[in-house]
């Protein structure tokens, strides 16, 4: 059933409930009533109805029960607090009654149009909510309240920028606007702007030190920056002074974890993740925390505890899903491979069914680069850009060792490795326009229409904005956002001096990797299905060959298998495509101390390794699909 038909459904029950209680026939409407509950159980409206059949009905403690769980899903009802101050005196409760009179007096201060929005909002009519609001701000355009109101509903309705515009003019016009200010700081981490969403939240601590809220919004924002080491103390401190159990201690412990984790404090990391499942047992995203460190070993009574969970039918989904991955991996690290084999895919399974990839959507996105993104169009477009020569991209798949290329990058002293930055897909959504299932962008044709003077500074914002992520002061710095593979056409338009390596590896190799890897709640869609990853990886080698094709010598190649055969030569290789001198640290990458962010942080701090290269064929029995699907690639990736 569609938003609308159940909105229409339960408006046709709530004024049929009203007809029934107009005739005076109270308990046909209170039955009317139960099943729209059943159904809308947070429908506000039902309640206040319910509290006016119980009056007719002269029960009066079963009235202000109605009621007041009304006003707790929406404080906007006049006459639910209307009939809540009456009763409370009736009872004579002179304190709650008090209270009730002051929440109707402050409705009878705003405008009727405002009570009416945040009315619907709270019962989540967004759109007659919104043309009321936008209604309204035509003849009040400064109403600060309903400027923050309006940006809520474009944040529900997936329309960020605007609702960051919004909330931008409110803290403008009305400093003091906490909530205003808390809800522009959100919006700001929701677009990943990690900085300017930071400074919101140190504003606000200015103003009420020791805040939780806005404690954790700050908290949020240098996790998203990659400041880990603030992080840790940050959660230590919400953690002193919070519950010691539920879901907000065991986030928190969470956290706290991650944040130890990609410092390099592995053991910490460890005690703080068994104290997130000790605050919240049966977590699911602790147990695969655990699990995606890749060294760390469960015991028997942490597997039969992992299985005992996943076999609850009352589990969370994402719950199930986090538990299938970890126990894929606790038995494969037994050697257990078809009991592994069933948890990575009944979790590949169930992750896919939530967030399924859309193949036809990658085949197009990559004809219309093919289109765009023509020797004729770079050569139309020589000289445009920053002349700056330090950034370092690395792209490809994920899981194809792009961490380990990153980390003998970083371990250069003229190099800082920062993170997997967003700042080049979301430009690219800017002007292009963002599908929101796959993240790619809708129509690469338009940057035909960029000028000159916007690419340069398209590329001064990019340097602007990454300067939050560069902490040490050298000269060139990565961004091992792996997706930026889609995006190198933007990347030459703006930074033509930048440094791109793509990072290969077998096959079969990269795309079992990803099928047991869980991804973060909205990445990598393609990962979850033996097909739908072996499309994906074609279609990353057919727009790879494009931009050898028409950017020809523009980006290095570095086969992961060939760096695990010869260190040194694969790292002098990217030492000379970068201009950096060779410096042997590079050769000992696993000593170098620093915050790494993907699933790869515990391996990369590890010598070496070759059993890496053949792991796949331990899951060999259940791959036949996937061969089939990669077709000629199995064979072709290196050309």
């Amino acid at each position: 059933m569609t938003p609308l038909a159940v909105a229409d459904d339960r408006e046709e029950l709530l004024q049929e409930a009203r007809g029934l209680r107009a005739e005076g026939r109270a308990a046909q409407a209170l039955a009317i009533l139960a099943r729209l509950e059943a159904h809308h159980p947070r429908f506000s409206r039902l309640y206040q109805e319910r509290g006016h059949c119980h009056i007719l009905l002269g029960n009066g403690p079963a009235a202000i029960e109605a009621l007041q769980i009304a006003v707790g899903l929406n404080p906007t009802l006049p006459s639910a607090w209307d009939m809540l101050e009456q009763l409370f005196r009736m009872a004579g409760d002179v304190d709650r009654a008090t209270m009730a009179s002051r929440n109707l007096a402050m409705l009878k201060q705003l405008p009727a149009e405002l009570v009416m929005a945040n009315s619907l909002y709270a019962d989540g009519d967004l759109a007659p909510a919104e043309d009321i609001l936008r209604d309204y701000l035509r003849k009040d355009s400064g109403n600060v309240g309903a400027l923050r109101l309006l940006a809520r509903i474009c944040s529900d309705r997936d329309a960020p920028a605007e609702a960051e515009a919004l909330l931008k003019s409110a803290t403008e016009r009305a400093p003091d606007y906490h909530e205003a200010r808390f809800d522009y700081a959100m919006v700001l981490l929701q677009q990943q702007k990690h900085l300017q969403a930071r400074q919101q939240a140190e504003w606000l601590l200015c103003q009420v030190p020791g805040n939780r809220d806005y404690l954790k919004q700050y908290t949020a924002a240098c996790v998203g920056l990659g400041d880990q080491e603030p992080v840790i103390d940050l959660c230590a401190q919400l953690l002193a002074g919070g519950p010691a159990s539920g879901p907000e201690a065991a986030d928190l412990h969470l956290w706290r974890a991650n944040a130890l984790k990609v410092t390099g404090q592995q053991n910490e990391a460890i005690a703080a993740y068994h104290a997130s499942l000790a605050a919240y047992p049966d977590y699911g995203v602790a147990w695969f925390s655990l699990a995606n460190l890749k060294t760390y070993r469960f015991t028997d009574a942490e597997i039969a505890r992992m299985q005992a969970a996943e076999a609850r039918v009352d589990i969370q989904d994402m719950d199930r899903v986090y538990l299938c991955f970890a126990l894929g991996k606790a038995l494969e690290d037994r050697g257990e491979f078809a009991s592994s084999w069933r948890y990575y895919e009944r979790g590949n399974a169930e992750r896919r069914a939530s967030a399924p990839y859309l193949p036809e959507m990658a085949d197009t996105v990559s004809q219309r680069l093919k289109e765009t993104f023509t020797p004729q169009f770079f050569a139309e477009r020589s000289g445009w850009g920053v002349e700056d020569a330090a950034p370092i991209f690395i792209v490809g798949l994920p899981r194809s060792g792009s961490t380990l290329i990153e980390q003998i990058l970083a371990s250069h002293s003229q190099v800082e490795g920062t993170q997997e930055l967003t700042e080049i897909g979301r430009y690219a959504g800017e002007l292009c326009g963002r599908d929101a299932e796959s993240g790619l962008p809708l129509a690469p044709e338009a940057l035909t229409r960029l000028r000159a003077a916007e690419a340069r500074a398209l590329g001064e914002r990019f340097l602007a904005e990454t300067g939050a992520y560069r902490r040490l002061g050298r000269p060139f710095f990565i961004d091992k956002m792996p997706n930026n593979f889609w995006h190198i056409g933007l990347i030459q338009m703006i930074l033509p001096r930048a440094t791109i390596i793509d990072v290969r590896r077998d096959p079969m190799s990269c795309c079992l990797s990803n099928l047991k890897q869980l991804f973060g709640t909205t990445n990598q869609p393609f990962a979850y299905g033996m097909g739908d990853v072996a499309h994906y990886y074609r279609r990353y080698l057919g727009l790879m060959r494009h931009w050898d094709c028409v950017l020809p010598g523009r980006v290095l190649r570095v086969q992961y298998e060939d760096a695990v055969d010869d260190l040194e030569g694969s790292v002098r290789r990217m030492m000379g495509h970068c201009g950096l001198p060779f410096e042997p640290a590079c050769l000992t990458f696993h000593e170098t101390m620093r915050s790494v962010r993907t699933p790869s942080s515990e391996q990369v701090r590890q010598p070496l390794a070759r059993d890496g290269l053949t792991q796949w064929r331990n899951y060999e029995p259940w791959l036949a699909p996937l061969r089939r699907a990669l077709g000629d690639a199995l064979t072709s990736y290196r050309n």
